[in-house]
């Protein structure tokens, strides 16, 4: 579909509903080849056989700048991706001929039941079931917000074990019984889950800040205004709210991780500083949209 559009710069692609994108190369997101890929890739459209319409193929872009607001990035440079590009969820997309038949954008059935890795309320909002000692009886919780890495420390809280090193999630305080939280923990317990809540919306990568960030981000590899304005000025700000959340998240993390594992009270001023700072966070990314 791309080089149907024009778009002759060689790349791979990783198929799957949120296709992710290299350039051979490796060259840097502002150069022109890169940008002229964003822009087209922004503008794709494909029939929807479940609606019946055309509708466009991308819902959001993310740039490595944006891909490191989402934990997209890992420790080896070389798998770092020139463009993750985000679909439409009805749509798997790979690669294809130069005329882009069939094979670009397809609707699967059978093998899965569900598109998966994308960005949509049916994707992103799954359940987990928690049982055994020290998990309170509520039944079906649906008003605890919370992230997939929250699962490992909360196990680990309620098994009494410790890792070796410090995890991305929370311990997700609001399930267990206060009986079952050290002293630590119980000590300061609403503040402690406020402080928790806070983490999660902008640590998550579908929290509130990742999701703003997002749209910020195919906001500006989508644009193309004179000098590729509009694009610097959304970028650098968002490489400025990613060091601003890491710094809040560093301090947040050794709060809670202090109370969680390692019998450190909660320093009531500290957390509500970073509770406010976090919220200031999330206002500052829901601005750039």
């Amino acid at each position: 579909m791309l080089a149907a559009k024009g778009v002759t710069t060689p790349f791979d692609v990783s198929a799957g509903s949120a296709p992710i994108i290299y350039v051979h190369g490796q060259p840097g997101r502002t150069a022109t080849s890169v940008r002229t890929l964003e822009r087209t890739a922004a503008k794709l459209t494909a029939d929807d056989l479940s609606t019946g319409k055309t509708v466009p193929v991308t819902k959001y872009l993310a740039d490595p700048v944006e891909m490191k607001l989402l934990h997209m990035i890992t420790g080896d440079p070389k798998r770092t991706a020139t463009l993750a590009l985000f679909a439409n969820p009805d749509f798997w997309l790979s690669s294809g001929s130069a005329s882009c038949g069939a094979s670009c954008v397809s609707e699967p059935s059978g093998g899965d039941a569900w598109n998966h890795g994308d960005v949509a309320p049916s994707i992103n909002t799954t359940w987990l079931g928690l049982v055994g000692p020290g998990v309170t009886h509520q039944g079906v919780n649906n008003w605890l917000w919370s992230d997939h890495t929250d699962i490992q420390p909360t196990m680990m809280e309620l098994l009494r074990l410790h890792d070796d090193y410090t995890p991305d999630g929370r311990v997700l305080s609001e399930v267990i019984s206060p009986t079952a939280l050290p002293a630590a923990m119980r000590a300061h317990s609403v503040l402690l889950a406020k402080l928790g809540d806070a983490y999660s919306q902008i640590n998550a990568a579908v929290g509130e800040f990742g999701l703003d960030t997002l749209k910020a981000s195919t906001k500006a590899l989508a644009s193309d205004s004179a000098g590729d304005a509009t694009y610097t000025k959304i970028e650098g700000k968002l490489v400025k709210l990613g060091n601003e959340r890491d710094a809040i998240v560093s301090q947040m993390k050794g709060e809670l991780y202090g109370a969680a594992f390692g019998g450190q009270p909660l320093n009531t001023a500290a957390a509500e500083s970073l509770i406010k700072s976090a919220h200031g966070l999330l206002c500052q990314a829901a601005a750039l949209l």
